[in-house]
């Protein structure tokens, strides 16, 4: 029996508790009514039974009313154990924005008492110039009717702690109806440890740009140093012995022999080394880009790129208003010489086009063309560099490389970068 009341609901116990005590009561009256022994004895039988019975359902209400007042209990200590439990700090507070709740991890993170802040405002965990804002955020969110959402429009907020250090969290609101007024909770998160990482990570990249920029800068200017030494010393060197061989060339024509030819042979030599030490010295840096900037280095290296791969290259450049520092000109020359370069040895290509455009305080180099191209996503050889090279100039300039291709439809490689008015990187 026992355990079939266990299976009555609250509200048909009440019920049938009520409806025993009017036939308990009714068969009283009806027996004192009319009172006579056999009547008073009928009443007894019956209204004895309808009491136990009542008195039955009475305690199997106030048996159900227990249970659930304990299962009320413990799923409040479940909550409350959750909430104590969690590793991130968790902050309720009113419609009047006091705090209601104030789980370990919150005294952990703001470094106060959890009898401290009950009750008060929750201003006392946000820095002043946030207050007002934060005040305005909640109540707005409370007019949304949104039951949760993210906190912050970067997602990274200021809290205060106790000793008056700020420290950056990430944080989410939710509100509920409790006793009809709203309950927004807090989960927020400490992320000091994350920034000063990323400060770290970011302080880094930086140093390895400065240190990247300082290593192209000097490994510039020893291609300089050896360029020019090639041309004014080997170069030079070359022409004086080649002036020789034609004054012999004078002298052995008196005598005969075989001796005249020898020298002819020794004069075309001199005249390919002298060209091949002019190739070297202007591969490693064209005399031209210091000499007389970047557009006639660009348009003599696009000349000598039709006369060596025998491909038709159009060059098309728009002047900016501005001049291109040195790190920035050299870029530019290097990267056409690497798109150049890389469209000689794979491209298969009949023809390329090469702009240089300067608008809106950026410049944008392209180099394209009709070759064999590639399937996107493809993975380079472990060791082909030049494409990385072009990504790196590009990032040492603050700017970005971009390679598109589909096979058969040619390869296009777009370089673009910031400039300010004085021609220092932005």
């Amino acid at each position: 029996m026992r355990g079939h009341m266990g299976q009555v609901g609250p509200v048909a116990a009440q019920v049938m508790l009520l409806l025993a005590v009017i036939a308990a009561v009714t068969v009283i009256v009806w027996a004192f009514l009319g009172f006579d022994w056999q009547r008073f004895f009928v009443a007894l039988l019956v209204g004895i039974p309808a009491a136990a019975f009542a008195a039955y359902l009475l305690a199997g209400l106030a048996s159900a009313r227990s249970a659930t007042q304990t299962s009320l209990q413990s799923a409040e200590a479940r909550v409350v154990g959750i909430v104590e439990s969690a590793m991130d700090p968790i902050v309720a507070i009113d419609e009047a924005q006091r705090i209601v709740l104030f789980n370990a991890a919150a005294e952990a993170a703001f470094r106060w008492p959890r009898h401290a802040v009950i009750g008060q405002p929750i201003d006392m965990l946000i820095p002043t110039r946030f207050r007002d804002d934060h005040r305005r955020h909640v109540e707005r969110f409370g007019h949304t009717g949104t039951t949760s959402r993210r906190m912050g429009s970067a997602n990274i907020l200021s809290a205060l702690r106790a000793d008056g250090e700020e420290f950056p969290i990430e944080a989410s609101i939710s509100q509920h109806i409790e006793a009809g007024k709203p309950i927004y909770t807090v989960i927020l998160r400490d992320v000091s440890a994350r920034i000063l990482a990323e400060t770290e990570l970011r302080k880094s990249k930086d140093e390895l740009k400065a240190l990247a920029s300082a290593a192209a800068s000097a490994r510039e200017q020893e291609k300089l140093r050896i360029a020019r030494e090639l041309h004014d010393e080997l170069a030079q060197a070359m022409t004086g012995l080649k002036m020789d061989v034609g004054l012999l060339r004078l002298s052995a024509a008196r005598t005969g022999g075989e001796l005249p030819s020898r020298l002819d042979k020794m004069d075309r030599q001199i005249d390919q080394t002298i060209a091949s030490v002019r190739r070297i010295a202007a591969d490693l840096r064209p005399l031209t880009l210091d000499d007389f900037g970047l557009v006639p280095a660009i348009e003599s290296l696009v000349t000598r790129f039709r006369e060596q791969a025998s491909v038709e290259c159009e060059l098309a450049m728009s002047h900016p208003e501005f001049e291109l520092t040195d790190l920035q000109a050299t870029a530019v020359f290097r990267i056409i010489q690497e798109a150049l370069t890389n469209v000689a040895r794979h491209a298969r290509a009949t023809q390329v086009e090469v702009t240089i455009v300067g608008a809106d305080d950026q410049l944008v180099v392209t180099v394209r063309d009709n070759g064999v191209g590639f399937a996107p996503g493809s993975t380079p050889k472990p060791t082909s560099f030049g494409l990385l090279g072009l990504k790196e100039r590009a990032y040492l300039l603050g700017g970005e490389a971009r390679v598109s291709a589909e096979p058969g439809a040619g390869t296009e490689v777009e370089v673009w970068f910031p400039l300010s008015r004085d021609g220092a990187p932005a």
